[in-house]
C-alpha cells in the first residue's frame, strides 16, 4: 500500500488547541498515524486491487475457455474413440457370428459322418456277424461229421475187439472143455 499522508502536526496543534496536553496530542497524533498507515486503503491501493482483480478475472475467463476448448476436443476425441469402438465391436460380433455359423457347419458335417460311418460298422458288423455265425455252423457241422465217423470207427474197432475177445473166449472154452 502506498503511504497515506496524514499531517500529524497539524491533528495534534487541533487536540492541543481543545485543551489535550501537548505530549498527549502527539501521541495520539503518532498512534492515528501509525493505525491510518497500516489499515487504510487509499484511492490508489483501491485502483490497484480493481485492476488485480479484474486481470485475475480475465486469467480466469481466458483459463476457463482454454479449459472448455480442450473439454470439448477431448469430447470429440471420446466420441470419435466411442464411434471406433462401435464398429469394432461390430465387426467383431459380425466375424464371431461367421465363426459361429462356420463351426455349426463343420461340426453338422462331421456329425454326418459319424452318423454315415456308425452305419457302415453296423453293416459290416452285421455282415461279419453273419459270416460268423456260417462259419461257426460249418465248423460245428464238420466237427458234427468227424465226431459221427470217429465214433463210427471206435464203433467197429469196439466190434472187432468185442469179436476177437469172443472168439478168444470161445476158443478158450473149447480148449478148457477139451481139457476137461
Amino acid at each position: 500500500m502506498t503511504m497515506l499522508a496524514l499531517n500529524t502536526l497539524a491533528y495534534a496543534k487541533k487536540l492541543i488547541a481543545a485543551g489535550v496536553p501537548e505530549r498527549q496530542a502527539e501521541a495520539q497524533a503518532e498512534a492515528l498515524a501509525e493505525i491510518v498507515e497500516d489499515t487504510l486503503a487509499t484511492k490508489h491501493d483501491i485502483k490497484e486491487l480493481e485492476l488485480s482483480g479484474t486481470r485475475a478475472i480475465q486469467e480466469t475467463h481466458r483459463i476457463i475457455k482454454e479449459l472448455e476448448a480442450s473439454t470439448v476436443a477431448a469430447i470429440q476425441d471420446t466420441h470419435r474413440m466411442i464411434k471406433e469402438l462401435e464398429v469394432s465391436t461390430v465387426v467383431a460380433i459380425q466375424d464371431t457370428h461367421r465363426m459361429i455359423k462356420e463351426l455349426e457347419a463343420s461340426t453338422t458335417t462331421a456329425i454326418q459322418d459319424t452318423h454315415r460311418v456308425i452305419k457302415e460298422l453296423e453293416g459290416s458288423t452285421q455282415r461279419d456277424i453273419k459270416e460268423l455265425e456260417g462259419s461257426t455252423r460249418r465248423d460245428m457241422k464238420e466237427l458234427e461229421v468227424r465226431l459221427l465217423h470217429g465214433m463210427k470207427d471206435l464203433e467197429y474197432r469196439m466190434i472187432i475187439k468185442l469179436g476177437t475177445l469172443t472168439v478168444v473166449a470161445v476158443s478158450a472154452m473149447a480148449t478148457l472143455q477139451k481139457f476137461l
